[in-house]
């Protein structure tokens, strides 16, 4: 799925990337000299409305350097064909520009990660939350990481779309506690224009969830000018009333962050970008799905 509201942008691709956030880029050139590559070539940027051919001023030859030094500068470009993603660049960056997004892991390291804090989950009754992105994009990992944590009595959930192959989900709900499932519209066409697909699928797996008796919250990302309409909060509401094991409802408000992390990022994002619903609105659709019986908590 490509949610044109995602929060995680970076999690669309199931391989490692190359970012650049280039408000922190000086155009020091750095990059470009160390990688091995040379992949990396530095074009002037030139500012709005002043042609490339009527750049200096008139007056001394300091003034011209001057004008130079505050108006143009170095934009690094990266040609992906050839980049091996070495990370060369990213450790001379002194202005903290350049990263690589995304680090493969085997199913032992992801381990260790976990079992560092086994004593805080014996604590506190928590476990360990597999997210993303979408985790049943990897099953195969998923299903190991799953296996071992049932090993050692780690409590399990999975937040997920749902949207998935109907063994994959079955094959994962053996090994998972809980399921955090999101639900972002009731209407296939409208689900499928804003996400790139549709939600068929996605609601038979919820159901079949349901009918294993495997415990589910659904989590509604609230969008304006998508979702938030009282139609479809109803239809939402309705629909979770149907099923005989969803502990909780959470509603979640938009947060604008991914437009800032999609222009990172080498693979292109257009994301849609709208404000924040506030603190009446979430209340009014907390209090209107509340009355399908259910507990209502604002925020995940």
């Amino acid at each position: 799925m490509q949610c044109q509201w995602c929060h995680n942008p970076e999690s669309w691709s199931s391989y490692v990337e190359h970012g650049l956030r280039k408000g922190r880029c000086i155009g020091c050139g750095q990059c470009a000299e160390v990688c091995p590559q040379q992949a990396i070539s530095l074009v002037p940027l030139w500012p709005k409305g002043v042609p490339s051919g009527e750049i200096l001023p008139r007056g001394s030859r300091g003034e011209k350097r001057r004008f130079l030094t505050e108006i143009v500068e170095n934009q690094p470009i990266t040609d992906m064909n050839k980049c091996n993603l070495c990370g060369q660049c990213v450790e001379a960056c002194i202005a903290g520009a350049r990263e690589i997004i995304g680090q493969e892991m085997t199913v032992s390291e992801v381990m260790a990660e976990v079992e560092q804090d086994i004593i805080f989950y014996d604590q506190s009754g928590g476990g360990v939350t597999f997210s993303g992105g979408e985790p049943l994009m990897q099953p195969e990992f998923l299903l190991a990481l799953l296996n071992q944590c049932q090993a050692q009595q780690i409590h399990t959930a999975v937040d997920t779309s749902c949207y998935a192959e109907p063994k994959i989900v079955e094959m994962v709900s053996k090994r998972t506690d809980l399921f955090l499932c999101d639900l972002k519209h009731m209407d296939n066409e409208i689900h499928e224009r804003f996400t790139g697909v549709g939600n068929n699928l996605i609601l038979d797996n919820i159901r079949r969830l349901s009918e294993a008796s495997k415990e589910i919250v659904i989590r509604i990302p609230v969008v304006p000018g998508f979702n938030d309409e009282k139609a479809n909060i109803e239809a939402t509401g309705k629909f979770t009333a149907s099923l005989q094991s969803v502990s909780r409802i959470d509603i979640l408000p938009f947060n604008r962050g991914g437009k800032e992390k999609s222009a990172r990022l080498t693979t292109e994002s257009k994301l849609m970008q709208v404000e924040t619903p506030g603190e009446e609105k979430m209340n009014s659709i907390a209090k209107n799905l509340s009355k399908y019986g259910f507990e209502v908590k604002i925020g995940g």
